[in-house]
């Protein structure tokens, strides 16, 4: 099996998975779930409107993405990045310095996590109001 198979499958799965959700309106009733994080609570989770962001996004509109869920945007962006990067391995052989192990990647998973934290608290509380869907 050739190096490209994996990029490129998972490259193929992301357009496909973009173009359904740039065609189907996640604003539109009975195309998609209901998150039933605020139907319980009332509050809004992490991913609450990243569907709405994706779909923006995919019609290239960044601001209503980043209105819709600015954390799904920055995820989808280290993921296009992500891709990019495993499509440039798989094609050149050359392979980027590897990260010793050690702390960096325990101290970047809790940053994230933090991050996440973060900005599910400000989205639910007045300040951070701009930041819910």
């Amino acid at each position: 099996m050739t190096p490209l198979a994996g990029p490129l499958a998972a490259l193929g799965c992301a357009a496909a998975a973009s173009g359904y959700v740039a065609a189907v309106d996640p604003r539109e009733p009975g195309h998609y779930p209901a998150c039933p994080v605020p139907a319980l609570t009332g509050l809004h989770c992490p991913g609450c409107g990243g569907l709405r962001a994706a779909h923006a996004l995919a019609h290239g509109d960044l601001a209503a993405a980043l209105g819709a869920n600015a954390l799904a945007v920055a995820l989808i962006a280290a993921g296009a990045v992500a891709l990019a990067g495993w499509l440039l391995v798989s094609l050149t052989g050359v392979r980027a310095p590897r990260v010793r192990a050690g702390a960096w990647p325990r101290v970047l998973g809790w940053a994230a996590l933090a991050a996440t934290a973060a900005f599910t608290v400000l989205r639910n509380v007045p300040p951070g109001a701009a930041l819910a869907p």
